[in-house]
């Protein structure tokens, strides 16, 4: 038993002076004279005995009396632990992902979870609340109650494990603080670990909220599978994580007015087709019909008129090669001779392709440095009689210098397939031999951090890239070198100039990087913003000449087909969707998870919180002790005879 006010039981001593009164009584007995005593003798002895005996008992009464009432003013209390000498914390984590829409026993998890939060936390108690998007440190229920009440579903999807960084975090890094972290999540199961670590001092709680049924139908993804003279196909890929559906509708449209409809049976996963007209501009959706998690029955897509890429050719040799891949249906292709160049030309450019200069002049020089500088994508073709110290004031800015001409021949035998420009599609399969490409003559480069594309015989490189440049170590005039009529020239340099002008794809996930470039001219201090019915988003985007490079990652945060606009021109559309990683309910065993809380029941868990701090307080019991023992010592007054 502990005492709020000890410092009152010093109040105790007061229990002496009665003692020492009734011990050391001052008053004396007087005596009475009788005629004749000899028959009171034994009625008087039984008297005096009595009144001994109802001065000790009042004696007991009151001491106990007074001893009560000192031992209630100092407010005794017990606890089932010695939790309440430490100062404590609670943090709690909910999770608001996706997959929190599901149905439990009482409706949607997380509406259920906000619902019991505000029930069994008091409200005056001081907490940190924390989602996968929104802080509320150092609070009370009552001051976030709206704001839980009306909390929305996020597309930020957290870890269990970095879910637990980051609620860790908000406790104070005091020593001595018995901390509870109450973690209310579905759990789902990811490719993470998650190993809660514990110390004396951090009790965590699990809260695991379980749907009813692991149903739910998604729309996983959409692409493009092949392109005619009329017509494109889009293919859709759908999965089911429960029981057999064998009739599930699809529909089609394109803002809003729908196109197309069909039906599907699924069991895992289903795929289907739908034919849209080629050149046509479709702001599409695809919807299905399903009564579980909401998040993932539409998907957005657009296909929009493909900007041309704009390639200019700066010539000392015959350039009917790239004429023959930079074509006009897809890139806009100039092609000059280095002494009739018009410089004003550099910078609306995305690709420039140095043919084969013997020397670069120092005002092309200052203009490509620039002009590399700004975004824009340089090939560099040597000839095989290079002024090698004008070349290398340019490869110097790359961190890259050519050295002096080799006259060997050698052969061009690897090739890197995990490069960007051989990742996508281009090879089936690696190719272990083929025709190879030769060269009787090269430069041996060195590059600081270079990524090497293609590569002689020996290792040494033929094709390097240092960020937006790519360096060829030989000249490729059909004297030179046989790569002008091998097939990977083709990929190579086409792809060079694909990668150099990055259109909107059909559709980008919210939360990953997302980059893609627009042409249109921004007046000074002008933006793009990105636009759908009221949300208006302004992204991080860098300006280059005649092209604005987009970047998004968290934002935007809401599926829908945005706008892009500069003003109040619409440049073109692009689609986000919400990534499908919630889609599958499989969820995580918590069971052998050590020195943890488990539970499915928040109110559960707040009980025994509660229960581990819980102080009783006793000061009420001896208030009662203290009037029964009155009433005793006025019993005992009245009738003890």
């Amino acid at each position: 038993m502990q005492f709020k006010h000890p410092e009152l039981l010093y109040a105790l001593f007061l229990l002496l002076i009665p003692i020492i009164v009734h011990l050391f009584q001052l008053r004396k007995f007087q005596k009475e004279a009788f005629t004749n005593v000899a028959f009171l003798k034994e009625a008087t002895i039984q008297t005096r005995k009595s009144s001994q005996i109802k001065k000790w008992l009042i004696l007991c009464t009151r001491l106990l009396l007074l001893a009560a009432i000192i031992l209630a003013f100092a407010q005794p209390f017990t606890s089932n632990s010695s939790a309440f000498k430490t100062k404590k914390e609670t943090v709690i984590y909910l999770d608001n992902s996706f997959s929190m829409q599901a149905k439990g026993k009482q409706g949607d998890l997380l509406k259920r979870a906000v619902q019991d939060i505000i029930s069994n936390v008091p409200e005056d108690e001081n907490i940190s609340l924390i989602t996968n998007n929104s802080v509320f440190k150092n609070t009370t229920i009552k001051a976030i109650k709206n704001d839980l009440l009306q909390l929305e579903y996020s597309s930020n999807l957290l870890t269990p494990g970095a879910a637990l960084l980051k609620s860790n975090t908000f406790f104070n890094k005091q020593k001595n603080t018995l901390k509870n972290l109450v973690f209310i999540s579905d759990f789902q199961q990811d490719k993470s670990e998650f190993i809660p670590k514990v110390d004396s001092l951090t009790h965590i709680h699990l809260v695991q909220l379980k749907p009813v049924n692991n149903n739910n139908v998604t729309i996983d993804s959409a692409y493009i599978t092949s392109t005619t003279a009329s017509s494109i196909e889009l293919k859709v890929l759908l999965k089911n994580s429960g029981n057999p559906i064998e009739n599930l509708p699809v529909s089609l449209f394109n803002n809003k007015v729908l196109i197309a409809k069909t039906s599907v049976a699924i069991k895992d996963r289903m795929e289907t087709t739908f034919s849209l007209p080629f050149n046509a501009i479709i702001n599409g959706q695809i919807t299905i019909d399903d009564t579980n998690l909401q998040f993932d029955n539409n998907l957005f897509f657009n296909i929009n008129k493909a900007s041309k890429i704009n390639v200019l050719a700066i010539n000392a040799e015959d350039d009917s090669f790239l004429k023959r891949i930079y074509t006009e249906d897809e890139f806009y292709f100039t092609s000059t001779l280095e002494n009739n160049l018009n410089y004003t030309l550099i910078e609306q450019q995305d690709v420039i392709i140095l043919n084969e200069l013997n020397s670069i002049p120092n005002a092309l020089l200052g203009a490509l440095k620039s002009y590399t500088n700004q975004g824009g994508s340089l090939i560099i073709i040597p000839s095989t009689t290079i002024n090698i110290e004008s070349y290398n004031q340019l490869l110097n800015t790359f961190g890259s210098n050519y050295n002096s001409s080799i006259q060997t021949e050698k052969r061009i035998t690897t090739i890197n397939y995990s490069h960007p420009l051989y990742n996508s599609g281009v090879f089936e399969k690696e190719v272990t031999n083929f025709q190879y490409p030769t060269t009787i003559s090269f430069y041996p480069i060195y590059s600081k951090n270079a990524s090497e594309i293609l590569k002689f015989e020996d290792g040494k490189p033929f094709l390097n890239q240092t960020k937006n440049t790519y360096i060829f170590t030989s000249a490729l005039n059909a004297t030179n070198s046989s790569f002008k009529n091998s097939p990977l020239i083709v990929p190579t340099l086409y792809n060079i100039g694909k990668f150099s002008f990055k259109n909107p794809v059909l559709y980008y996930t919210i939360g990953k990087e997302n980059t893609f470039d627009v042409k249109t001219e921004l007046q000074q201090d002008a933006i793009v913003t990105l636009v759908s019915d009221e949300i208006n988003i302004i992204p991080k985007q860098h300006y280059f000449n005649n092209k604005v490079v987009i970047n998004t990652s968290e934002t935007p945060s809401i599926a829908a087909i945005y706008a892009i606009k500069n003003k109040n021109e619409t440049i073109k559309n692009v689609s986000y969707n919400y990534s499908r990683d919630e889609s599958a309910l499989i969820y995580r065993n918590l069971s052998a998870s050590k020195n943890v809380t488990v539970s499915d029941s928040i109110t559960e868990i707040f009980d025994s919180i509660k229960s581990d701090t819980k102080v009783n307080a006793l000061w009420k019991w001896f208030v009662i002790f203290a009037l029964a023992l009155l009433i005793i010592e006025m019993l005992v007054l009245k009738y003890f005879k």
